[in-house]
């Protein structure tokens, strides 16, 4: 095994557990939903109707899931966390998820922000693999509207 990715393993694995600070605020307002749904072609009336969206379930329009699982890993940072210095580490790429819910809406105008905690670390394909729970919260909802197992890879 390399001698970076066995010393990795053994600082991240040691972070197991950690949690960073929650990003700052971030409002989600309809032009960056309408955007969204130009970009994807999913323009359900829920998102981008605002006069029938009040109308609706939700009483103004919501929010894609998929914007917000977009977004979430670059919310805005008041201050970044000091990343371990992993030697040897060339890259970090994006992995996919495990599993991915939206338990409450995102209504148009609401301010959200994520928290991100390190649940596990292994070593596949020569790389260091990664993952973490990443919930994010709406302001002033009990529920969180998107939760998340975030993997990345980081390369030696």
């Amino acid at each position: 095994m390399n001698e970076n990715l066995a010393a990795a393993l053994e600082t991240m694995t040691a972070r197991i557990g950690e949690s960073g600070p929650p990003t700052e605020w971030f409002e989600v307002d309809q032009e960056r939903i309408n955007n969204f749904a130009d970009v994807t072609m999913d323009h359900q009336w829920i998102h981008v109707d605002v006069d029938r969206a009040k109308a609706g379930p939700f009483g103004a329009p919501i929010a894609h899931g998929h914007l917000t699982l977009s977004i979430m890993g670059h919310l805005p940072r008041a201050q970044a966390p000091a990343a371990p210095a992993l030697e040897g580490q060339k890259l970090g790429i994006n992995y996919g998820f495990d599993k991915v819910r939206f338990p409450a809406p995102v209504p148009v105008g609401a301010r959200i922000r994520a928290q991100s905690t390190l649940k596990r670390v292994e070593i596949k394909g020569g790389m260091l693999e990664v993952m973490n729970e990443v919930v994010v919260e709406v302001e002033g909802q009990q529920k969180p509207c998107c939760v998340a197992e975030s993997l990345g890879r980081l390369v030696f």
